[in-house]
């Protein structure tokens, strides 16, 4: 069985997990402690995830695990169009939605952050790219008016609640991490379409939201 190595955080090991779950294979997880360094570098040669395990072959790169396993058994689930609507919106939306998330998540309880030595790790690698996290925090309500404003431009994107374009496509795969992510934070307000197809992908993939918000 297939062995799938990430954080819980980590938007590109969401990807990963999603395509397992779409697809109803069994696979393993293993979390790794943030601050293990040597394990993905022995892997894969850098410290990276998500890695794929299969039998001591190891593959990296969150979106080429999705064709892989999208396609290993010649019945693919990702056979939708893209939108480049929903492209713009995730490119949009993905740069500032750290600054709402990455304070967030060393503060829970997440499996890669279950000692101390993890969690500085995290830290001082973090705020050396986005910047102080009481900082950020405190600029809460400046995200939050922003991010809801573009939830409210989404909602009119959303086809139906199993697929964002109608069915499923990697753009399900780009999408879902971003608001899987923003339910670690409370205050967020998700429009009706939004709210059910973030809920029913939740279901559908097998990987949880943190429900905050």
């Amino acid at each position: 069985m297939e062995v799938l190595y990430v954080y819980d955080h980590c938007p590109f090991c969401v990807k990963a997990r999603m395509i397992f779950g779409l697809k109803k294979r069994p696979y393993v997880i293993h979390y790794l402690l943030n601050d293990d360094e040597a394990t993905p570098i022995k892997m894969i040669g850098e410290k990276m995830l998500p890695i794929l395990d299969e039998d001591g072959h190891y593959m990296g790169e969150s979106m080429d695990i999705v064709h892989k396993i999208n396609n290993i058994d010649g019945n693919p689930v990702l056979t939708g169009e893209t939108s480049p609507a929903v492209a713009a919106w995730i490119k949009q939306v993905n740069s500032y939605i750290n600054k709402l998330l990455i304070p967030r998540y060393v503060n829970a309880t997440l499996p890669e952050f279950t000692t101390e030595e993890a969690r500085t790790y995290f830290t001082n690698k973090k705020e050396a790219a986005f910047g102080d996290f009481k900082t950020l925090l405190s600029e809460t309500d400046h995200w939050l008016a922003k991010i809801n404003k573009d939830l409210l431009a989404l909602e009119p994107l959303i086809k139906s609640p199993k697929a964002c374009n109608g069915e499923l496509s990697e753009d399900d795969i780009q999408l879902f991490p971003l608001l899987r992510g923003l339910s670690i934070v409370e205050g967020v307000n998700y429009p009706s379409k939004v709210d059910q197809y973030r809920k029913n992908m939740s279901d559908e993939s097998g990987v949880p939201l943190y429900n905050m918000s």
